[in-house]
Parts: structure tokens; sequence; C-alpha cells
């Protein structure tokens, strides 16, 4: 007689719905170890964008014997000068071709320059910026940057006087390291900041005494949504630089339309026909929980906390206080 065959035993519901439970919930555990491991490394990839930053104006000081200013006020707006920091060493950061196509002694404005302010530099760009992207400003397209100069704790230049700021980087001036008397170690070179940052500009508003955020809204000026870091090419502290009024990552509220947002502030924008002083609070902000990387002018990259003595940051800020720097 032959033998009964085996009966095969299959997965119950129960057993079924344990096993992806399990792998749910090792999946849960897995996730966010993975996501730390990526943001490590785009912030190792961003501090090595601004190392690579300080590299560049190291060399470019070795062969212009001053570093290159923020601005170049002519006296004639749109007539060239407008040009930034970071488009002014695009030779030292593998960008010499991209350089010799711009013509500085126009606005880069100008047609002849049209296709150079809408080129992505990647080195320009923190891997974590959620606004990658290109912005279109009427005939001209522009792309934004991350790192912002150093252009002092308050004020940043005054049109009438060509005054400058106390920060590393300023209109119509070269700075050498023997104008650094706090020491190229204590001074910020550059930070990070947010493309597409919302700000006031032009309300001739402002005094000489670094306000707090919440005092910023009450400065008045026209209200940018968000255009402020997206145009690499320009100059101008809103759009390329950074200064240390505010500590990193502060939160400077403003309200529009019912909507909160968190802005910068420029009172009057070098060669513009507001007539007072340029005092900005352009804060240093990045997507790294608590932190912001920072060039110093000795070419070291640090994180710093968002949570540094406010005096501390604003020192750092400035290239010639004589104030001695504590632990940052």
């Amino acid at each position: 007689m032959p033998r009964p065959l085996a009966r095969r035993r299959a997965f119950t519901l129960i057993e079924l719905l344990v096993v992806i439970a399990i792998i749910a919930i090792l999946i849960a555990l897995l996730l966010p170890a993975v996501q730390q491991a990526r943001e490590a490394a785009r912030r190792m990839s961003c501090q090595n964008n601004l190392k690579q930053i300080g590299l560049a104006l190291h060399n470019y000081l070795d062969a212009h014997s001053g570093l290159p200013p923020s601005f170049v006020v002519d006296g004639i707006p749109g007539n060239g000068g407008e040009w930034s920091v970071h488009t002014r060493i695009l030779p030292f950061v593998d960008q010499a071709n991209l350089f010799n196509r711009a013509n500085l002694s126009f606005a880069y404005s100008d047609p002849a320059n049209a296709s150079i302010a809408g080129q992505r530099i990647p080195i320009y760009l923190c891997p974590s910026e959620i606004n990658d992207k290109a912005r279109a400003d009427g005939a001209i397209t522009h792309y934004p940057i991350n790192y912002g100069f150093n252009a002092g704790t308050w004020h940043v230049w005054t049109n009438s006087t060509g005054a400058t700021g106390n920060g590393a980087f300023a209109p119509n001036t070269s700075f050498r390291m023997r104008d650094f008397t706090d020491g190229t170690s204590n001074t910020l070179a550059f930070s990070e900041v947010k493309a597409f940052t919302p700000y006031l500009r032009d309300g001739d508003g402002a005094g000489a005494t670094p306000p707090l955020a919440s005092d910023i809204s009450g400065l008045g000026g026209t209200f940018k949504e968000n255009s402020g870091h997206t145009e690499g090419v320009d100059g101008r502290v809103h759009q390329t630089g950074v200064t240390t009024t505010l500590g990193p990552n502060t939160f400077v509220p403003h309200i529009a339309g019912g909507i909160t947002y968190d802005i910068d502030f420029t009172s009057c924008r070098e060669e513009k026909s507001c007539s007072g002083p340029t005092y900005a609070a352009v804060t240093s902000r990045s997507f790294h929980v608590g932190i912001v990387n920072s060039l110093l002018m000795d070419g070291s990259v640090r994180s710093i906390g968002e949570n540094i003595n406010r005096g501390t940051w604003q020192n750092l800020g400035a290239r010639n206080d004589g104030n001695v720097i504590g632990e940052f």
C-alpha cells in the first residue's frame, strides 16, 4: 500500500504578520542610522567646500597682494564692479575657463555676461541645501550660493563717505593679512547661508546699535520674499555675504500676508539710491542640526554651535576690535 504524503505546514496569518512587524522594526531602527551617516557625509563635503574656498583666498592673496573686495562702488550704478568675491576667486577654484568668459568691466547683468550668472558652481553649494536650483530674474538667470563672506558685525558700508565695516571683506577694499590685528585664527572669513532667503531692504531705518532678532522687522524696508543669496555673482552683502549681528541659525521673524518668515535685513544696498549707510543683519544659517560650518581667515574650518555666545560670535566677525575670543 502506498504511504500517504506528509502534509506541508504553511505560515499562518499571525506568523506572517509577526515577520512583517519584525522587518518594520528593523527598518525603523536602521533608517535613522542611515540618515545620520548620509548627513555626516554631507557635512564633511560642506566643510571641504569651505576648505577649498580658504585655499583659493590665500592663493588670490599671493597673486594679487590683497584679498578681493566684496564689491566695487564706481558711482555709476550698473557699470561693472558689482562682481562678488566668489566670482573673483574663480580661477583658484578650478573655474578659470568660466572666469575668462566674464568681462568684469561690465555689470554681470550686461548681455556680454548674461551666461555667467546662471552657472552652477558646485563648490559654492552645500549638499544639504534643499533649494539647489536656478532663479530666473527677467532676462537673466542666477544661481545661488551657500557660503557668505564675512562683512562684519553690523555696519558694512557708507555710500556717501566710503567708510567700511569691520569684517574680513568690504567694498572698494583689498585687505591684507596685516589688517587682521585680532589674528587670522580669530576672524571669520566665510560662513554658511541658506539660498532663497527672504529679506527686507532699503528702508534706511537702521541705527548704529545691532538690534535683537525681534527688532529687525520693525526697521522697515521693501520685503523680498525669496531672493536673498540667490545671485552668486552679486557682491552685495544680502546676496553673497553674512554678518555676525545675530548668532548662527537665529530665527528672525517677519510677518507678511499672514505668513511668518525667517528673514535677513539690509538698510541700504551698496551703490543704490538710498541715502544712508548699509547696516545689515544677514544671518549665518544651515541645514545641519545645531551648527553652521565656518571658515576662519587662517584657512581652518570649524563647526560652530548655534548656542555660541553672541558677543563671541560678533568678535569673530570683527577683524580689528581688539577683544579676546574665548572657546567657540
